[in-house]
């Protein structure tokens, strides 16, 4: 009897020094069950643990970077069903963490889906997706961040009326409204992702984890604690053998050879 094909597709390129994680439930439009996002973070620690991956890249297919939860999982459970499942907690793996992640957004992005898009650094969408959180439909509301995340990235009143109505947003619309960082071609959506994956892996890895670490802590935290934060990390930064190679490089003209150190 044949192997299940896997739920997440995982590839490195160590001569960009990035490594992709694509979902892959097709004929669920990648919906996110238990088994895939275990899979999936599996995949993410095992990034976040190797030195030669300087950024990550999640994406799903054409048709759907994923269109929500396991919704057939989800009807069934109690609530201390969902609390012993540690359902949401999964969630904790992506945030935690600390390699630059882009997510790279074609078709549909709904519920869960928009969910992971919004968890990982910046989104790269095509011209073809399409964002919203259709939860209050079902009677239930989003768990994973979309409340607080998608409030923080494009404001109160359109968080509310996607929330709140079942509003979809177009890949422009999401772009317009600051969710997303680039739209690009149909065709392209994966190609671009990667080659802004491969633009961070070039800059030094150190200085882009704790930069990471201090736009995190502004997106969280008051103006005055985030400014006092990205000084710490600053010095820091100086502290690190990068930090020497990088201003040397700069100084001598010549390409810096960063070792994540």
């Amino acid at each position: 009897m044949a192997e299940p094909a896997p739920l997440v597709l995982v590839e490195r390129e160590p001569e960009r020094r990035i490594a992709t994680a694509l979902l892959n439930r097709p004929d669920r439009l990648n919906a996110l069950n238990a088994e895939l996002m275990g899979e999936l973070a599996d995949a993410l620690r095992s990034f976040d643990d190797d030195e030669d991956v300087r950024c990550i890249v999640i994406g799903g297919s054409d048709r759907a970077f994923a269109a929500g939860a396991d919704i057939g999982e989800m009807a069934t459970a109690s609530a201390m069903d969902m609390y012993a499942a540690k359902r949401i907690e999964r969630w904790d793996a992506i945030r935690a963490v600390r390699t630059p992640i882009v997510a790279a957004v074609s078709g549909y992005c709904l519920g869960g889906g928009c969910e992971l898009a919004m968890t990982c650094d910046l989104i790269v969408a095509s011209e073809s997706a399409v964002f919203g959180q259709p939860e209050t439909g079902l009677g239930i509301l989003p768990g994973a961040g979309a409340t607080q995340r998608l409030t923080h990235a494009v404001g109160k009143a359109l968080a509310m009326d996607v929330i709140l109505s079942g509003r979809l947003l177009s890949a422009r619309e999401a772009l317009d409204a600051g969710l997303v960082a680039r739209v690009v071609a149909r065709e392209a959506w994966l190609d671009e992702a990667k080659r802004v994956a491969g633009q961070i892996a070039a800059k030094g890895p150190v200085a882009n984890r704790l930069a990471k670490e201090a736009v995190n802590r502004a997106y969280e935290a008051p103006l005055s604690l985030g400014l006092d934060y990205e000084r710490r990390v600053l010095y820091l930064a100086f502290a690190s053998e990068d930090a020497k190679e990088g201003l040397s490089a700069f100084v001598e003209k010549r390409p810096p050879e960063f070792k994540g150190r």
